[in-house]
Protein backbone atom coordinates (compact mmCIF):
# COMPACT_ATOMS: atom_id res chain seq x y z
CA UNK A 1 0.00 0.00 0.00
CA UNK A 2 1.22 3.82 -0.74
CA UNK A 3 1.94 6.23 1.65
CA UNK A 4 -0.32 9.11 1.45
CA UNK A 5 1.51 12.39 1.03
CA UNK A 6 1.11 13.00 4.69
CA UNK A 7 2.54 9.85 5.69
CA UNK A 8 5.44 10.92 3.82
CA UNK A 9 5.84 14.71 4.86
CA UNK A 10 5.71 12.74 8.76
CA UNK A 11 8.23 10.85 8.21
CA UNK A 12 11.01 13.37 6.40
CA UNK A 13 10.36 15.85 9.76
CA UNK A 14 11.02 12.91 12.15
CA UNK A 15 14.25 12.24 10.27
CA UNK A 16 15.38 15.69 9.93
CA UNK A 17 14.31 16.06 13.86
CA UNK A 18 16.25 12.97 15.39
CA UNK A 19 19.36 13.71 13.24
CA UNK A 20 19.21 17.24 15.06
CA UNK A 21 19.27 15.90 18.24
CA UNK A 22 21.84 13.41 17.33
CA UNK A 23 24.24 16.25 16.40
CA UNK A 24 22.36 19.53 19.14
CA UNK A 25 25.73 20.54 21.03
CA UNK A 26 23.24 22.89 23.10
CA UNK A 27 22.33 25.23 20.76
CA UNK A 28 18.89 26.34 20.24
CA UNK A 29 16.65 25.02 17.08
CA UNK A 30 15.20 27.42 14.56
CA UNK A 31 11.76 25.60 13.44
CA UNK A 32 10.07 26.89 10.38
CA UNK A 33 6.48 25.82 9.67
CA UNK A 34 5.36 26.89 6.00
CA UNK A 35 1.40 26.75 5.37
CA UNK A 36 -0.45 27.81 1.97
CA UNK A 37 -0.60 31.52 3.43
CA UNK A 38 1.71 31.70 5.71
CA UNK A 39 4.99 31.15 7.13
CA UNK A 40 6.19 30.95 10.40
CA UNK A 41 9.78 30.37 12.32
CA UNK A 42 10.41 29.84 15.91
CA UNK A 43 13.80 30.08 18.07
CA UNK A 44 12.66 26.77 20.83
CA UNK A 45 15.84 25.98 23.60
CA UNK A 46 14.88 21.78 24.26
CA UNK A 47 16.13 22.03 26.84
CA UNK A 48 14.53 24.43 28.89
CA UNK A 49 11.44 23.26 26.24
CA UNK A 50 11.28 27.47 25.80
CA UNK A 51 10.40 29.34 22.80
CA UNK A 52 12.65 32.36 22.62
CA UNK A 53 12.06 34.48 19.95
CA UNK A 54 9.33 33.60 16.78
CA UNK A 55 8.04 35.34 13.75
CA UNK A 56 5.70 34.97 11.30
CA UNK A 57 3.97 36.58 8.21
CA UNK A 58 0.58 37.10 10.12
CA UNK A 59 2.05 40.19 12.10
CA UNK A 60 1.52 43.65 9.97
CA UNK A 61 5.11 44.53 9.83
CA UNK A 62 6.06 41.82 8.15
CA UNK A 63 4.13 41.79 5.06
CA UNK A 64 1.60 38.83 5.27
CA UNK A 65 1.70 37.62 1.91
CA UNK A 66 2.56 34.16 0.53
CA UNK A 67 5.72 34.90 -1.06
CA UNK A 68 9.67 35.22 -1.21
CA UNK A 69 10.21 38.87 -0.44
CA UNK A 70 7.82 38.33 2.86
CA UNK A 71 9.96 35.21 3.90
CA UNK A 72 12.90 37.03 3.63
CA UNK A 73 11.63 39.97 5.86
CA UNK A 74 10.61 36.91 8.65
CA UNK A 75 14.18 35.50 8.23
CA UNK A 76 15.23 38.97 9.23
CA UNK A 77 13.12 39.61 11.92
CA UNK A 78 14.22 36.17 13.49
CA UNK A 79 17.76 37.26 13.20
CA UNK A 80 17.05 40.10 14.73
CA UNK A 81 14.39 38.72 17.70
CA UNK A 82 17.63 36.13 18.14
CA UNK A 83 19.87 38.58 19.05
CA UNK A 84 17.95 40.78 21.41
CA UNK A 85 17.19 37.47 23.34
CA UNK A 86 21.15 36.50 23.36
CA UNK A 87 21.27 33.86 20.41
CA UNK A 88 24.03 33.64 18.12
CA UNK A 89 23.63 30.06 16.92
CA UNK A 90 21.20 27.63 16.01
CA UNK A 91 20.35 24.88 14.19
CA UNK A 92 17.91 25.01 11.26
CA UNK A 93 15.11 22.47 11.70
CA UNK A 94 12.91 22.93 8.03
CA UNK A 95 10.51 19.98 9.37
CA UNK A 96 8.78 17.80 6.28
CA UNK A 97 9.71 20.94 4.01
CA UNK A 98 11.93 20.86 1.23
CA UNK A 99 14.99 23.52 1.34
CA UNK A 100 13.68 25.48 -0.97
CA UNK A 101 11.90 28.90 -2.13
CA UNK A 102 10.21 30.10 0.91
CA UNK A 103 11.74 28.43 3.33
CA UNK A 104 15.43 28.83 1.68
CA UNK A 105 14.76 32.28 1.42
CA UNK A 106 13.73 32.93 4.94
CA UNK A 107 17.08 30.88 6.06
CA UNK A 108 19.77 33.16 3.48
CA UNK A 109 17.82 36.24 5.32
CA UNK A 110 18.52 34.70 8.95
CA UNK A 111 22.31 34.14 7.86
CA UNK A 112 22.45 37.92 6.56
CA UNK A 113 21.11 39.20 9.77
CA UNK A 114 23.86 37.70 11.51
CA UNK A 115 22.36 33.97 12.93
CA UNK A 116 24.56 31.80 12.31
CA UNK A 117 22.93 28.17 10.78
Amino acid sequence: MANSKRDLFQKRRLRVRNKLRKVNAGRVRLSVHRSNKNISVQLIDDVQGVTLAAASTMEKELGGKNDVASAAKVGAAIAERAKKAGVTEAYFDRGGFLFHGRVKALADAAREGGLKI
